[in-house]
């Protein structure tokens, strides 16, 4: 009895219901809009990252800040943090293989050095893998030449637009095979590595940072980063190794750096120090300190888990069994950095904003209604008078309001439907590197989604129900006698 009354009241007041139905709509095109934009780009980049790099879950040393897979979480920190080593690795190996619901793991030590080929020196994000499980893990990782990394082998693959960027720069396109030199340097010195190149990759939705890494053998990247501990704090350098620090690469190989006659190596003696002997000594076989380092020293355990499950269950699972070694278990949000994180402040002030008009929305419904509401006290006086009860009333006027807040809401989705189909037929390339890492591509896509269409729905109706509330109030005080008089 009351719905179709309800009904009918909002078609006669047809000027003040549209108004108020045309706010709700808009807040909830807003909302739908920039809430599935948010969330299907925050899909993208998650799979692209657990599919290329993060995995589902990390292992990691515990310290007093977040990391990624390349540094620390906080960028004023990150130039002067070092990733410490993973502790107990074997023990928590042993810890993880008992896990149920891990379906592969792989190790990664990471580090920073300088790439030189063909006369390009770029900085890079070294990934020293453990070949044997890393690439069956990550399917995002496409091999466009040469071929993958194997394990026990020391050799490096770049991505392919790092590769049309040394082409553009050098004017040769890298070769599988070439040399490729990288330098590492802190404040006791620096090392050379030479590697050869065994294959160019690509990844299937590269993060804002991706195109950067080299993928390398794990032995290379620990001699690189071994500088940083190399010699004790007091220790003094020689004469000639602090030449070597300043010099220009143009000096090394000449005549002011050259072996003097009190080497040990009489094949060398008196010897000038030359481009041929520092190419030789880069690539010879490596000596037992690089034998050494072919243990368990990783930065990083990498977890991938089977279909179903619930990467926060088992994160808390694990953080109970390896806390005791100083070791944390993290999320892949955590392990990607900045862009994936950077997602949800974006999410979070831009629902803040949504907010905001909300409240502006609902006061501005608030006063409509009340307006509305004068105009029928006639009809609400005679209402009571016939002995309409105060839920009655109530009930009366929230279902005027649902029934607008239910219009309202199916045209703000209907209108964010028809704006995807709009924006997805024009194709629109997104020149900007971090935005389409952020958008999880670089063509402009938008995805309706089925959960973003529900919590749409849900706050127009939540809006009608708010905005009902002081009216309804008001209406429920008017007297029978004093509204038939006025």
């Amino acid at each position: 009895m009351v719905f179709p009354l309800a009904l009918r009241n909002v078609a006669r007041n047809k000027k003040n219901n549209a108004i108020i139905a045309a706010l709700v709509s808009v807040i909830t095109f807003l909302f739908f809009i920039g809430n599935s934009v948010i969330g299907s780009s925050d899909r993208g980049i998650r799979q692209a990252f657990i599919q290329s790099l993060t995995g589902d879950v990390v292992l990691e040393m515990k310290t007093d800040v977040t990391m990624n897979l390349f540094g620390a979480n906080t960028p004023i920190i990150d130039s002067f943090f070092t990733i410490p080593v993973l502790p107990a690795y074997d023990a928590i190996m042993e810890i993880i293989r008992a896990e149920k619901g891990v379906s592969g793991i792989t190790s990664q030590v990471s580090g920073k050095a300088y790439l030189d080929f063909l006369d390009v020196r770029e900085p890079v994000l070294l990934c020293g893998v453990d070949a044997a499980t890393y690439f069956s893990l990550f399917t995002g990782i496409i091999l466009e030449e040469g071929r993958f990394l194997r394990a026990g082998e020391y050799g490096a693959m770049i991505t392919a637009e790092r590769a049309q960027r040394i082409e553009k720069q050098s004017g040769q396109y890298p070769a599988a095979g070439a040399p490729l030199l990288l330098t590492s340097g802190g404040s006791l010195g620096f090392k050379i590595r030479e590697v050869p190149l065994v294959g160019i990759f690509s990844y299937k939705n590269p993060g804002q940072f991706m195109n950067e890494i080299v993928i390398i053998d794990p032995q290379t990247v620990r001699v690189l980063n071994s500088i940083q501990v190399a010699g004790a704090p007091d220790e003094e350098l020689e004469d000639d190794a602090l030449r070597l620090l300043s010099a220009d690469w143009d000096d090394i190989f000449g005549s002011a750096f050259s072996v003097t006659e009190e080497t040990d190596d009489d094949e060398f003696s008196a010897a000038e120090f030359s481009a041929s002997m520092l190419h030789s000594y880069l690539s010879e076989t490596r000596t037992e300190e690089d034998d050494n380092l072919t243990g368990g020293d990783w930065n990083f355990i990498i977890l991938r888990l089977e279909d179903g499950i619930s990467s926060s269950r088992l994160i808390a699972s694990l953080n109970k069994k390896i806390e005791p070694y100083g070791i944390t278990a993290v999320d892949w949000r955590t392990a990607a950095g900045t862009s994936a994180i950077l997602l949800l402040l974006i999410q979070a002030l831009f629902n803040a904003g949504v907010f905001l008009v909300c409240v502006a929305g609902v006061i501005a419904a608030i006063n409509i209604m009340l307006i509305s509401v004068f105009r029928r006290t006639r009809e609400i006086g005679t209402l009571r008078a016939i002995g309409a009860s105060d839920s009655y009333i109530r009930t009366l006027i929230l279902q005027e309001n649902f029934i607008i807040a239910v219009i309202a809401g199916f045209a703000g989705i209907t209108g964010g439907f028809l704006f995807f189909q709009w924006v997805n037929s024009l194709g629109l390339q997104i020149p900007n590197e971090l935005l389409a890492s952020l958008l999880g591509g670089k063509i402009l896509t938008m995805e309706f989604m089925p959960r973003i269409a529900f919590l749409s729905f849900l706050l127009a109706v939540v809006l009608g129900f708010a905005a009902s509330i002081y009216p309804m109030e008001t209406t429920v005080r008017i007297e029978p006698m004093a509204a038939l008089r006025g």
